[in-house]
């Protein structure tokens, strides 16, 4: 999720359209219903499957597993608080607990924008085709909490009542077609991995004057990870300044419909509802069905990998194993490569260094993490693309090795002694602790939101899904 300012005469302007909206009961769109039970029974074998995507309860705390996050991320809202994904159940659940989202009071309050909810809800396309782009956008993340309140369901990728597909973000239909793809004139097996990449992509938050906070794909010079790389430096765009080694960062965010692309799947035009979401019979043995738990593979491996592969589940599961050994030592090594530079850099920012002589340091370090985080943050990127991630990861340990070359000339030549003192940052609350990161109050303040703002949300949602037929 990307932090930016916004106007808040929009927010108050937005949250005058709503109130009309309740006041005058104006029914769901008659595009989308974005309440899942509706279609329990007239889908029912899709409902319960897509339910059980609510087994996947585990939480694991990734910057626990990981704590040299907590420095690269230094600065920004992941640093705070960054779990593994779970099912589609808890998309609205996460992101409402997730310290990211911060401790807002009111709909103008929080540190992040409406466009955060963009990927959590069936509410989402609702609410644009209630009040356009310009009204869904603007404001606060806090001013959608009343609003979004259904999680990922049946009106993300299917028209009203029907098992037909569409494209229900105008801004992935609008990125779908800047690379060539318009929705309308692609083929079925296309749109079944085009409706999975709405929200499965990498994606940013523009600052334009006329778009503040719309969400947009950085697709207009290809999907690439090199590609992205010069979009993004040609407007000089960057996500967070880097609390340590005040870098202009990029945060890569789950670009999994790129990664998939280009790797063997894609090139192939195996579907991610191939591998994730197959056909398979009913209980009753009266036909298929396409089940909506959308998991790992190899979990329906007879309905999933057996139907091309001939060989043994246990050989494919090995392999894709080996795949993502290989991928996390690549990772971990341009993850201490970075943290180190982001540390040099600061030393060298406090030996006088100028702005100067850090322009292309940064520039490295900006690059290097750009490209660590878009192989680390595609998550399945190992079964998706292995030789696209250890390519990518490749150049990322380069790039971290060049800005510590340079960083080592640097210090040399203001004087410092090296090695530099790193801090201490083996454990989450270790590396939290030396960037001087208040949790306990954090976590205090995230607790008086979830038992005061949200029972508030839950009550005025429900009371306006009271006038829907």
């Amino acid at each position: 999720m990307k932090v930016m300012k916004m106007n808040l005469k929009t927010t108050a302007l937005s949250a005058v359209i709503a109130a009309s909206f309740l006041a005058s009961g104006v029914m769901a769109s008659d595009k989308t219903e974005p309440r899942n039970e509706v279609f329990k029974d007239k889908y029912s074998a899709q409902y319960e499957t897509w339910h059980d995507t609510a087994e996947s309860k585990e939480i694991v705390d990734m910057l626990e597993e990981v704590p040299s996050l907590v420095v690269l991320w230094a600065g920004y809202g992941f640093a705070k608080d960054y779990n593994a994904p779970r099912g589609h159940m808890y998309a609205l659940t996460d992101v409402r607990n997730t310290l990211r989202t911060g401790a807002p009071t009111s709909a103008e309050d929080g540190p992040m924008p409406m466009a955060c909810w963009s990927c959590k809800s069936p509410d989402v396309p609702r609410v644009i085709e209630e009040q356009g782009e310009n009204g869904y956008f603007a404001g606060k993340w806090a001013k959608g909490g009343p609003e979004i309140v259904n999680t990922i369901g049946c009106a993300d990728c299917h028209e009203k009542g029907s098992a037909k597909l569409r494209m229900s973000r105008p801004f992935a239909a609008r990125a779908m077609e800047a690379i060539g793809t318009p929705f309308d004139k692609a083929s079925r097996k296309d749109k079944q991995s085009m409706v999975c990449g709405q929200c499965h992509v990498e994606y940013y938050f523009e600052k334009t004057a006329d778009r503040p906070g719309f969400v947009k794909f950085p697709w207009d010079m290809g999907t690439t990870v090199e590609q992205m790389e010069v979009y993004y430096d040609n407007m000089e765009f960057s996500d967070w300044t880097h609390a340590v080694s005040k870098t202009p960062m990029l945060k890569a965010q789950h670009p999994g419909y790129e990664t998939w692309k280009l790797g063997v799947h894609g090139k192939n035009n195996v579907t991610c509802t191939d591998c994730h979401m197959p056909k398979v019979a009913k209980e009753n043995g009266k036909g298929k069905f396409t089940d909506h738990k959308v998991g790992n593979p190899f979990d329906r491996f007879d309905d999933t990998c057996a139907t091309c592969h001939n060989q043994s589940k246990e050989f494919m599961v090995n392999l894709t194993e080996e795949r993502k050994h290989k991928v996390a030592d690549l990772k971990a090594r341009a993850e201490e490569q970075l943290v180190k530079a982001h540390f040099e850099a600061k030393a060298a920012w406090d030996a006088g260094a100028t702005e100067a002589e850090m322009k292309p340091i940064l520039m490295d370090i900006r690059h290097s993490q750009w490209r660590w985080d878009y192989a680390t943050a595609s998550h399945g990127v190992a079964a998706h693309a292995a030789d696209e991630a250890l390519r990518i990861l490749g150049t990322a340990v380069d790039k971290a090795a060049d800005a510590r070359v340079k960083l080592a000339q640097l210090l040399a030549a203001k004087g410092v002694k090296q090695p530099i003192a790193y801090p201490d940052t083996s454990t989450k609350a270790k590396a939290q602790a030396a960037l001087g990161m208040d949790m306990k109050k954090m976590n205090a303040d995230k607790e008086a939101f979830k038992n005061n703002m949200v029972p508030k949300w839950d009550a005025e949602a429900k009371k306006r899904e009271a006038t829907y037929k």
